[in-house]
């Protein structure tokens, strides 16, 4: 009898274990299930899915791609073949939905994949050098792909950025205000309590306004260059210690001082007298021959 019931309670115990693994089995496979897989139109259209999300793409939509790729490789590859079997696979692995607000997939990534692909078919019609018709198609598909992922379940942060505080504690003081303990008028130096006394402009020179002065006069004695211009005299030597005599150009002579500036000179009035008593004499003479 003793020997039933422990057979009996060794089934009940092997039962109830046996439930209690199947039913964390179930709920840790519910947990860790695989992600959503988003399969993109084309090499080019974008997607939207959430976080983690795969995304894909069809080997049917860069069928031509391959084909032209693997033409252009030089290989005597068979460009239909390569580009059917591509065909054949019904997703392509390029990326998944990062966790910022959207996520590039570039045409790199997008030909690498795909040149993968196309070499895990073991298509015959790569030609005669499998490794640069792969190439060759990597590059084509590369040059005409690139798709974005977008995430719907990003949010934009909310926490607000507080103010950095300030050496010894302190937040900083406001625009237009003074610390407390500072002095009016002074000015504080680094981030110690030693202050700058104010600033003296009192030793500035400053000109009056509407007065113009000259350089010495604004700067004094100290004043860079010369305080008036300075000019030689023509045909002077430069190093000579004393500047020569100047003379007069030309014989011009001065006039005499208050002398009229139309004034009648001698010669002309003698030539004038001469002229009238010549003319009295030639009327005299005419006329006593026309009278007799």
């Amino acid at each position: 009898m003793q020997h039933r019931l422990t057979r009996t309670f060794r089934s009940v115990l092997t039962a109830t274990a046996i439930a209690a693994l199947t039913t964390g089995g179930l709920a840790l496979s519910t947990g860790t299930a695989a992600a959503t897989t988003l399969q993109a139109n084309s090499c080019t259209a974008g997607v939207t899915g959430v976080t983690g999300d795969a995304v894909a793409i069809s080997g049917a939509s860069v069928k031509d791609l391959v084909k032209a790729g693997a033409q252009e490789a030089g290989t005597l590859a068979v460009g239909d073949w390569a580009g059917n079997d591509i065909a054949k696979v019904s997703s392509i692995k390029v990326g998944q939905v990062g966790q910022g607000a959207s996520t590039q997939v570039s045409g790199s990534v997008i030909g690498t994949a795909v040149a993968k692909a196309l070499e895990e078919t073991g298509s015959w019609g790569l030609g005669i050098d499998r490794k640069k018709t792969l190439a060759s198609v990597e590059k084509k598909v590369a040059g005409n792909c690139g798709l974005t992922a977008y995430a719907s379940d990003y949010r934009e942060p909310t926490s607000e950025q507080q103010p950095a505080p300030q050496p010894g504690g302190s937040t900083g003081s406001q625009p237009g205000g003074t610390n407390q303990g500072q002095a009016p008028g002074t000015l504080p130096l680094g981030t110690g309590g030693a202050m700058a006394p104010p600033p003296d402009y009192s030793n500035i020179p400053a000109a009056t306004p509407g007065v113009a002065l000259p350089p010495g006069a604004r700067y004094g004695s100290a004043a860079p260059g010369p305080t008036s211009p300075e000019f030689g005299i023509l045909g002077a030597d430069p190093g000579a210690t004393q500047a020569p005599q100047v003379q007069n150009a030309g014989n011009a002579d001065s006039l005499a001082a208050g002398q009229p500036e139309n004034g009648v000179q001698l010669p002309m009035l003698l030539a004038v007298v001469v002229l009238a008593g010549v003319t009295a004499a030639l009327v005299r003479t005419w006329v006593l021959r026309k009278a007799s």
